[in-house]
């Protein structure tokens, strides 16, 4: 049985939603056990049936307000912490929470922990490829664990992302390109052409070169690498976008008396379709790549069906050992380095 552990106080709409979509994916997935760490008063209200459902009761709760790292080592008993101690103490398999995300990355990272060998875990994404017959979506990494990064994270980001678009996405030898402001070889800055050298010797990575945002949605890559500052931004960009788009052309056809409202009539299903093309929440959450086990941020506003999606990715995950196939390859890197260091030279 795949044991999930979720917080159920996190996000605009919890625990209501958070139960809803749990409930849902209970009767969809008969292998899955889920942990619900939340006030169990408030939890027992909103449960409709308890079948492979166990409530943990969590006093505390981290809300979107708290400073997320004092909140994380100062409220022990909160529903984040504790669901994330569960699957360091081997009690779950994975974590999953809609709540503050700053809390959810620091459980991840102090309470889960990193696999060796990798420096900085990062947030990965799958968004939407438009108008385009042959790739439905596409991988994007980091899009807000770390504001900062070195030359060595974004190359370690090609690898995490490669590894997560073969096992969840099927693809075969991904593309992977680094988000860069042109798309010749010495564009960017000093950390942006020192990644793109070492992204260009990586092993075991299909690197096809820079790539500029405004070509990401129509399927120049498979995974796409950049920096978690440029990657929320990007991000925020394509749901601002995509929502304002939809908004003007609404206004467009059924601000047009009569006929433009028959009009609206005839293409509301096109419009449902585009919409639900640009909802990259279909998908599940952001997963911070790089951790012992999968750690996983829904949007504040998830609502049952982002809930369902997310346990369904989780779920994925988990069979297909993606963490301990990343584990495997970062620990084998590390003796290869080492035995190359350890080869005397030949004049010694």
């Amino acid at each position: 049985m795949i044991k999930i552990a979720i917080d159920a106080m996190g996000g605009d709409y919890a625990p209501n939603a958070v139960i809803e979509g749990v409930e849902q994916a209970r009767d969809l997935f008969e292998d899955t056990v889920f942990l619900l760490y939340g006030q169990r008063d408030v939890i027992n209200a909103q449960l409709k049936n308890r079948d492979r459902i166990q409530i943990i009761n969590a006093d505390e709760v981290i809300t979107m307000e708290d400073e997320p790292v004092r909140a994380v080592r100062r409220k022990k008993h909160s529903s984040i912490v504790m669901a994330a101690q569960a699957v360091k103490d081997g009690q779950a398999d994975a974590f999953f929470s809609a709540g503050n995300s700053g809390a959810v990355l620091a459980a991840g990272l102090f309470i889960v922990g990193r696999i060796k060998g990798i420096d900085r875990p990062g947030l990965v994404t799958v968004l939407p490829v438009v108008r385009n017959a042959n790739q439905s979506n596409f991988v994007m990494m980091d899009i807000g664990a770390n504001a900062d990064s070195k030359p060595l994270n974004l190359q370690q980001y090609g690898v995490l992302g490669t590894y997560y678009a073969e096992r969840m996405m099927q693809a075969k030898h991904p593309r992977v390109a680094l988000l860069n402001n042109g798309t010749e070889d010495d564009k960017g800055n000093k950390v942006h052409k020192a990644a793109f050298e070492l992204l260009s010797q990586t092993d075991g990575i299909n690197f096809v070169g820079n790539v500029e945002s405004r070509d990401l949605l129509n399927g120049v890559a498979d995974v796409v690498v950049t920096d978690g500052f440029t990657g929320n931004a990007v991000l925020k960009s394509i749901e601002g976008t995509a929502r304002s788009m939809l908004g003007l052309v609404k206004d467009a056809v059924y601000n047009t008396g009569i006929s433009g409202k028959l009009g609206g009539l005839l293409l509301k299903n096109g419009f449902n379709d585009i919409r639900s093309q640009m909802d990259y929440s279909q998908y599940g959450g952001a997963v911070l790549l790089g951790l012992k086990a999968p750690v996983v941020k829904t949007h504040g506003s998830s609502k049952a069906p982002t809930i369902v999606n997310t346990i369904r990715q989780i779920r994925q995950m988990v069979s297909t050992d993606i963490v301990p196939g990343v584990a495997e390859y970062f620990a084998n890197q590390q003796a290869n380095q080492q035995a190359s260091v350890d080869i005397p030279a030949e004049n010694d």
